[in-house]
């Protein structure tokens, strides 16, 4: 009989937010907390910043509460906020010179994270994935290209 090493389970946490100005500092610091403890110090500013963008973006743009889950798995971070909104969010939207907001999303792209929208009946989730430790490649934590 042959035995292998399973891939070990992804450590999660979810919590639902109320709709509210105060739900994206909630988030932060919950998200800053969380990963305090379960990653053992792995830098989490860049991971505290893509949660408060996507759970200000579910305050600002849909009439519900979210649903904010971390998962840890292998060193890669998936920060999902699912909504009551079947809208889905403009990835490449640009917007006019006077117009506020908007650049939520490409901040999220700047600070490494690699979006995916998943639609369901009745909303979504937005899933950003997000690297904890540093590839084998080289390239920073992450998880955007090395600049040289």
């Amino acid at each position: 009989m042959t035995v292998t090493d399973l891939a070990p389970e992804p450590t999660r946490h979810a919590v639902a937010l109320p709709r509210g100005r105060h739900s994206p500092a909630v988030a932060r610091r919950i998200t800053a907390r969380w990963l305090a403890v379960t990653t053992g110090g792995a830098p989490a500013a860049d991971a505290v910043t893509i949660v408060s963008e996507l759970v200000t973006n579910t305050v600002r743009h849909t009439r519900g509460s979210c649903v904010l889950t971390l998962t840890v798995r292998a060193g890669l971070l998936d920060i999902a906020v699912a909504d009551d909104s079947e809208a889905l969010p403009e990835l490449h939207r640009r917007t006019a010179g006077g117009e506020r907001g908007g650049f939520g999303l490409e901040i999220v792209r700047g600070l490494g994270g690699v979006i995916t929208v998943v639609p369901r009946l009745g909303g979504k989730t937005v899933h950003v994935a997000l690297r904890l430790t540093a590839p084998a490649d080289g390239a920073p934590a992450g998880g955007a290209p090395a600049r040289g």
